[in-house]
């Protein structure tokens, strides 16, 4: 029997952090053994909120590597720009004529973005954002995608026009499930719900261990928790929830010691520095083999390119058959 299908992608922000790999690229290893995957760099969906695309190669490549460095492989999974592949433009604008304004204005993630961004006017492209993600995911008949719990109202929707497209010409598109990150989310040092390099609260996968010390000193701890033998709630802490993550094996000896005040936070920072330094140090060692052979990183770029680009046509060719259109 055939492994089901895969769609996950990222749109380039150039070099990524600790809560990609927490929400993402940690569950994308492991998926590649069980599903056929592959894997987008969504480059198109930058314009959503940003039209400078000046930096939008370099930073492809920066995320590509640090997929590569944390163990996507390109024997299994291509990866490949969403640019380069024109079907997902075509595929984008036959989905647009399958779906209301009224259900994308009623989209939560939108609305979202929109307060999180402090968007006054949306732009049209930012509204079918879900519509083009639709088509990302369906151009290679992904059966299912891994995402967050905020991407779950974008997959609900592509399942909707799925199975629009299926009723109206006949079936083509699997409806694709969603398939939840164990670990969704890991906040910002800050005590932000979202960890993301604009609001500079972030541990980057390539970050140093004297940077990682550096970042973790600044974290949000308890603020009742002034000092070693204040009583601790770590339950509001960010740095236990990071301790949870890259220190499991302390854990339980963490959560009593902050409790009673027998822990300072300094020192339970510096251990969680070491402890995600040690986590990243494999990962920053493949990455530095990229960064000194980036002739391979754009030749597995190109290959994923041609083995997405292959299936893409295949199935626009069934798209165009069924709406006789070819």
């Amino acid at each position: 029997m055939p492994k089901k299908r895969i769609l996950s992608g990222m749109r380039p922000t150039g070099k990524l952090h600790i809560g990609h790999f927490v929400g993402a690229l940690e569950n994308w290893v492991k998926l590649q053994n069980e599903y056929e995957s592959f894997h987008l760099i969504a480059d198109y969906h930058v314009l959503t909120t940003s039209l400078d695309t000046s930096d939008v190669y370099q930073n492809s490549l920066d995320m590509l590597i640090d997929w590569l460095a944390c163990g996507l492989d390109p024997s299994k999974s291509p990866m490949f720009r969403q640019s380069q592949i024109k079907q997902h433009a075509e595929l984008n604008l036959i989905f647009s004529m399958l779906i209301t304004v009224n259900r994308l204005e009623r989209n939560p993630t939108l609305k979202d973005q929109i307060r999180d961004l402090n968007i006054e006017h949306v732009i049209y492209g930012h509204l079918g954002y879900p519509v083009l993600q639709t088509a990302d995911i369906l151009l290679y008949k992904g059966n299912a995608v891994p995402v967050g719990d905020d991407q779950v109202p974008h997959i609900e929707i592509s399942r909707e026009i799925a199975r629009r497209f299926n009723n109206q010409y006949s079936e083509v598109f699997p409806e694709p499930e969603a398939l939840l990150t164990k670990f969704s989310r890991l906040s910002g040092l800050d005590g932000n719900a979202k960890m993301s390099k604009s609001l500079n609260n972030t541990i980057l996968l390539s970050d140093d261990s004297e940077t990682v010390k550096s970042r973790m000193k600044k974290a949000a701890i308890d603020p009742n928790k002034q000092r070693k033998g204040d009583q601790g709630n770590p339950e509001i802490c960010v740095v236990f929830s990071y301790h949870k993550k890259f220190n499991t094996e302390e854990i339980f000896d963490i959560e009593a010691g902050c409790r009673s005040g027998a822990l300072g936070c300094f020192d339970c920072k510096m251990n969680c520095a070491k402890k995600i330094s040690i986590f990243l140090e494999p990962i920053m060692e493949k990455r530095r083999y990229y960064e000194s052979n980036i002739d391979e990183v754009k030749d597995i770029l190109c290959d994923g390119e041609q083995q997405g680009r292959k299936v893409a046509e295949e199935t626009m060719n069934e798209v165009h058959n069924k709406m006789k259109l070819g």
